[in-house]
This record gives C-alpha cells, sequence and structure tokens, in this order.
C-alpha cells in the first residue's frame, strides 16, 4: 500500500482526486493538506503530524494559502533530509 499526500485547498479537486485513485482501484492511503505550511510540517513529520508516514507519492497544488506550491517545491529541494 502506498502513502500518498495530496496538497490541496480546493474541495472538488480533493473529492475527484479521492475518485480517480478509487476507480483505478489503487492501494494506497490518501493524507490531504490544505496548504503549504501545513504540507511542509506533514513532511517534515511536526506539530500533528509527527505519527504520519513519509509519503511515496505527493501532488502539490501550485496555489495555496499561506505558502504557495512554487515555495513548499523550493523548500523541499533545499532540506536535504527531505
Amino acid at each position: 500500500m502506498k502513502n500518498i499526500l495530496l496538497i490541496e485547498d480546493n474541495l472538488g479537486d480533493i473529492r475527484l482526486t479521492q475518485e480517480a485513485f478509487k476507480e483505478a482501484k489503487v492501494e494506497h492511503k490518501l493524507f490531504i493538506v490544505k496548504d503549504g505550511e501545513e504540507a511542509l510540517e506533514f513532511l517534515r513529520q511536526q506539530g500533528q503530524h509527527q505519527d504520519k508516514p513519509v509519503p511515496d507519492l505527493v501532488f502539490l497544488d501550485l496555489n495555496l494559502p499561506r505558502k504557495d506550491g512554487r515555495e513548499v517545491l523550493k523548500d523541499i529541494k533545499e532540506d536535504k533530509h527531505l
């Protein structure tokens, strides 16, 4: 089973992604965060995400509140632990 992180703030896009995985019959556990700051906390296993697994796959929306997807991607690239 794959752990998938969806970083998305749009409820319609979240539902669409969930339906796509269901239709494709992909064995997965989907984790959803809705802004860039929370995404980085999840990836770094900080705060409320300390017990969450490291994702096997990340879907990153570029237009996010607090910290947009481009900034998140930049932070991921600069963090040697990610």
